[in-house]
């Protein structure tokens, strides 16, 4: 473990902690005065009831990351004593069960509606699980539609920003994922680390990546368009018409791809758009919203084998993504 780490988490650790027991202990005080500023908000805009909702989901998260951090502490002493040789099947319970936890209280908090389809192509594994990223929400269905029902284990491609979260990133590095840096430029280092997960990648696991890099919005897309448009002008053409979701970053996915023969299972979804940042959802935008999910399976066989044709794919793949969230609902 690096010196960065143990910085990182004695920081994150305590902070967490000391927010988990800041909002159960104030709770009888912090419900009342954001049911005041919800009613003033509402008598004035009409906008729902965000403040007692936030401060309900912070401390249901708080919740999952103070029992999830005292899960992940006693396996870790237990593995420790010589008890439990392989951390790796609790660790990954701890994280399929966080995640759950924390989707349900997105649900009955906020009154999110999901339902999926498609749900038949999901096993069996191995497979490479392409991802639409829109919200911080999205992040969790994954282990919900995939890891909850069919105890398939998921190896992540995230971004390393997530690591602020102490419950994620013990876990995190405890299991075989790769965080990377948005703006790295996909380097040699990770890349490396994305090819390993494929190369070693077992019968019951699924590789998730979500080859836009980052979370959807208008000015992103129009802001990678231009740079594509300088470095690939044709695939900037081939992207030319995407309008809800950002052109595919290609080192991460097409690394995945050379590195196991494995199919690729694609997760789209409609309905979480518009909310990607907490002042989205302080105006509203996720209360009692209805969200589609659904799944699409593509056999090896049909996956093109160069990587000039892969990157072709690829983009007419996103191209289909785009066509399906623009269809009516």
């Amino acid at each position: 473990m690096s010196d960065h780490t143990i910085l990182r988490r004695l920081t994150t650790v305590p902070t967490v902690l000391v927010l988990f027991a800041v909002s159960w202990v104030g709770a009888p005080l912090l419900l009342p005065i954001a049911g005041i500023v919800d009613a003033v908000r509402w008598a004035i805009t009409r906008r729902p009831w965000m403040a007692v909702r936030l401060t309900l989901f912070l401390m249901a998260y708080t919740v999952a990351e103070a029992v999830g951090l005292l899960a992940l502490g006693v396996t870790w002493m237990t593995s420790a004593a010589g008890r439990w040789f392989n951390l790796a099947p609790a660790t990954f319970a701890i994280q399929r069960s966080w995640a759950a936890f924390v989707l349900i209280a997105c649900r009955t908090i906020f009154g999110l509606k999901i339902t999926a389809t498609g749900l038949d192509t999901v096993s069996p594994a191995p497979f490479i699980l392409v991802a639409r990223h829109a919200s911080i929400v999205d992040n969790l269905l994954p282990a919900w539609f995939v890891s909850r029902p069919h105890g398939i284990h998921i190896r992540y491609v995230m971004k390393h920003e997530l690591l602020v979260d102490p419950a994620l990133d013990i876990a995190g590095n405890r299991l075989a994922n790769v965080f990377v840096r948005r703006g790295s430029g996909e380097s040699d280092s990770e890349v490396a680390a994305i090819k390993h997960l494929a190369t070693t990648l077992r019968a019951n696991e699924a590789i998730l990546i979500y080859p836009e890099g980052t979370r959807f919005s208008a000015a992103k897309r129009d802001r990678s368009m231009a740079l594509l448009a300088r470095r690939n002008p044709r695939l900037a053409e081939r992207a030319g018409g995407l309008v809800h979701v950002l052109p595919p970053r290609l080192a991460g996915t097409l690394t995945l791809l050379d590195g196991c023969n494995a199919d690729v299972v694609v997760m789209v979804h409609r309905g979480l758009d518009g909310f990607a940042r907490i002042a989205d959802i302080w105006q509203g935008a996720m209360v009692r919203r209805s969200v589609e999910v659904e799944f699409w399976r593509i056999l090896r066989t049909d996956i093109p084998t160069g990587r000039a044709e892969r990157a072709d794919w690829l983009f007419d793949l996103w191209n289909r993504v785009d066509g399906w969230i623009a269809e009516p609902a």
